[in-house]
């Protein structure tokens, strides 16, 4: 039967180019996940990639895998008829396949499934994407964990292990792991929770721009473009446009988007474009109130996470082994110059008044999990020198600014602060920080037709996943990555 040919609708196997030619009636659709040993018997039909296919005698296994539940698939020809086996036995590891049959309890547990106490039996079977016949990454390779290829390699024995680049070089099969499909299940429970709670507490999301005349953050870390004839760049963050808004009498606002960093970080911890968590609000009395807004809102996406995500969480520690995150229900908050001193204390070397490095950082978060037994904290009142011109700087000492970074596990997820709502004094700043302020004259000019105090903070999505499951690498928490060395796919 060749490839690609259209079989008619009392056919039971062969290769289809449409699935409007598949009719199954009086079977019924069924997510392999929601498979229960109280549907055997029942007629059904799924959809799915053939992860594994097992020819034994005139019998083939093929386990049908969709999303990231696995079951068992048993085809046997009926009166003898062998021409479905050897269909399905040649059918390539990841081809996309359409199984209508019957739901039956199998002899013993299936233990290489996810659904172990039912299996398919199959009547029919239609593929409807063929997979080249030898894959560049298998799956279950990609989806092995670097302690099982140690442990193997420790026995005298070979396991094949996928590295980073091989990861993302062929990033659409190495997404299909369980552990891959956890974690942008992860990913998609924070933005949906961060979302949630930042209505209930009265804020409205917005989009701002992502194409700007000049640089939103200072500095030349911009990626730069020709707009139409003018000079442009894109996004470093939407922080010039989300103070707008409130400027525009939005009290409270937030915004899930796209920022790019042009910097040629190659670390564990950047990319050039990352998914921007923010907020902006105005403010009555205190800074500390956009504070108080990231000690509700982290803690209730922690909390959902460790309540609502376990199968995915179990899902990721499988393959990359973590501990839970400690953290507080009220977390805590510290002044800048207390980090300084028990950094000191622990004989690390910090520049005064500077900003911390990576290792200090580190060192800072095992400090406060040590004595205060949690991996979420804040770290508040920076010196104003280390902060973005438009922070607002102390009004008992303008060295100190109303300002603070979160960090989880020793790493920095959030920078925030009040802003500067006073033109005159935004100038000033900006000026100092060798801004051409012609870039930015309309963002300055929405300040002279009066605004309210405001203060704000913003967190890299990826960066909060990947800080949260301990996973290494922020290449993992993306999708598809972009750093200064990779543009594809």
């Amino acid at each position: 039967m060749a490839s690609g040919e259209e079989y008619p609708e009392e056919e039971n196997y062969g290769d289809v180019s449409s699935v409007g030619a598949l009719q199954r009636a009086g079977y019924a659709w069924a997510d392999v996940a929601a498979l229960e040993p109280a549907a055997a018997g029942r007629a059904v039909r799924v959809r799915g990639a053939a992860q594994e296919v097992r020819a034994k005698g005139r019998v083939v296994f093929l386990v049908l895998r969709q999303g990231s539940a696995t079951v068992q698939c048993v085809v046997a020809g009926a009166d003898g008829d062998v021409g479905i086996t050897l269909f399905a036995a040649g059918l390539s590891r990841e081809s996309v396949v359409d199984v209508a049959g019957v739901v039956a309890l199998p002899r013993v547990p299936v233990r290489s499934t996810t659904q172990q106490l039912v299996e398919i039996q199959v009547q029919k079977l239609h593929c409807i994407s063929r997979s080249v016949p030898k894959l560049p990454i298998s799956v279950d390779d990609a989806a092995r964990s670097e302690e099982d290829v140690a442990g193997a390699k420790a026995r005298g024995e070979q396991l094949v292990h996928v590295g980073q680049d091989n990861r993302l070089d062929y990033r659409v099969i190495d997404l299909r792991t369980p552990a891959n499909q956890a974690i942008f299940t992860i990913e998609s429970e924070v933005e949906y929770i961060f979302r949630q709670v930042l209505r209930s507490e009265g804020f409205i999301g917005i989009h701002t721009p992502k194409l700007i005349s000049g640089s939103s953050e200072g500095g030349a870390a911009v990626f730069k473009l020709d707009y139409n004839g003018q000079p442009a760049c894109l996004a470093q963050s939407p922080q010039l446009h989300k103070q707008m808004a409130v400027c525009g009498g939005f009290q409270r606002v937030f915004e899930v988007g796209p920022v790019f960093r042009a910097e040629d970080s190659n670390t564990h911890r950047h990319l050039c474009e990352f998914t921007g968590l923010d907020v902006e609000m105005a403010i009555k009395d205190h800074y500390f109130e956009v504070c108080d807004v990231v000690d509700r809102l982290f803690v209730a996406i922690f909390d959902h996470l460790n309540k609502n995500c376990v199968k995915e969480l179990e899902a990721i520690q499988r393959q990359y082994p973590f501990k839970p995150l400690k953290y507080l229900q009220t977390t805590l908050r510290i002044d800048y110059d207390e980090g300084i001193r028990m950094l000191k204390e622990a004989g690390v070397h910090v520049e005064p008044m500077g900003d911390l490095s990576t290792q200090a950082e580190k060192k800072l978060g095992e400090l406060v999990r040590d004595k205060y037994g949690t991996e979420f904290y804040m770290l508040c009142r920076y010196p104003s020198a280390v902060r973005p011109f438009y922070t607002m700087p102390c009004s008992d000492d303008p060295l100190f600014s109303y300002s603070f970074d979160a960090f989880v596990r020793g790493e920095e997820i959030i920078s925030g602060a009040q802003r500067v709502h006073v033109p005159e004094q935004l100038t000033r700043q900006a000026e100092a920080r060798g801004i051409d302020v012609n870039t930015i004259a309309t963002y300055l000019d929405s300040f002279r037709y009066g605004a309210a105090a405001h203060g704000g903070f913003g967190a890299g999505l990826e960066r909060v996943v990947m800080l949260f499951c301990d996973l290494g690498n922020i290449r993992k928490t993306s999708l598809f990555p972009r750093d200064p060395r990779r543009l594809k796919p």
